[in-house]
């Protein structure tokens, strides 16, 4: 396996040097921020991703204001005590993307964020407590718990609520199969993800970097070479 020292190298040099690199950095927050996040801005940022998965994304956060309005500040607490009218009504609700499947998993991630809280205090404090080397058991737990929050809509979650996490995106896969692990183009078996959690922890071991800026730098280091300024916009990984 090479070290992450090559692979950061690649992408110094197709990015254009290091202060690029730097720039293209997500943020990753501490265990402090995280424990605070009051749950309706996790179920806000929850929400953002499921409606963005398969969508333009431009398009979501323009009638973002509208989604907040309609869902009432996503307060989980007032969310589950509305009646099933409320619901129906918002599928055909202008202020928001009318999807009726989408829209019922708000509902459903009022009920996880809620049960979380009573569990651990907030669901920020679940995501300051869980372990970085483990992101494969919290994927797995937003998978079954929560509505919608599988695949690659819980990696983008994680990355933007500020969780350090890696995403599973085409280039980082082809990264990770570049340097040597066996795993499969889509990468979504239990043994692939085990694999690729422990790469990812050697990595972080021998760096020290973020989970979160090993991933990035992967991206850009193999693959198709994507504008900066659209990796800069958006934040993602294509």
């Amino acid at each position: 396996m090479p070290t992450f020292k090559m692979i950061r190298a690649r992408a110094v040099k197709r990015k254009g040097g290091a202060d690029v690199i730097a720039k293209l950095l997500p943020r990753v927050d501490s265990p402090e921020a995280l424990a605070v996040l009051a749950d309706d801005r996790v179920l806000s940022e929850m929400t953002r991703r499921i409606f963005c998965a398969g969508f333009v994304w431009g398009v979501i956060d323009a009638k973002w204001p509208g989604f907040e309005e309609a869902f009432l500040g996503f307060s989980p607490q007032r969310l589950l005590f509305q009646p099933d009218d409320f619901w129906i009504e918002r599928a055909s609700d202008t202020r928001i993307v009318r999807n009726g499947q989408k829209i019922m998993s708000v509902k459903a991630n009022a009920q996880f964020v809620a049960d979380v809280a009573k569990e651990h205090g907030s669901f920020g404090r679940l995501l300051s407590a869980w372990p970085a080397n483990d992101q494969v058991g919290l994927l797995d737990l937003m998978a079954k718990r929560g509505s919608r929050l599988g695949g690659m809509t819980g990696q983008y979650f994680l990355r933007f609520i500020g969780k350090d996490c890696f995403i599973l995106s085409r280039d980082v896969i082809t990264c990770l199969q570049d340097a040597g692990v066996d795993i499969a183009p889509a990468a979504s078996s239990k043994k692939d993800l085990a694999e690729i959690q422990a790469c990812f922890n050697a990595w972080h071991d021998e760096t020290g970097l973020p989970y979160t800026h090993l991933s990035r730098i992967c991206a850009m280091s193999i693959g198709e070479n994507h504008p900066v300024e659209k990796m800069m916009e958006y934040g993602d990984e294509p």
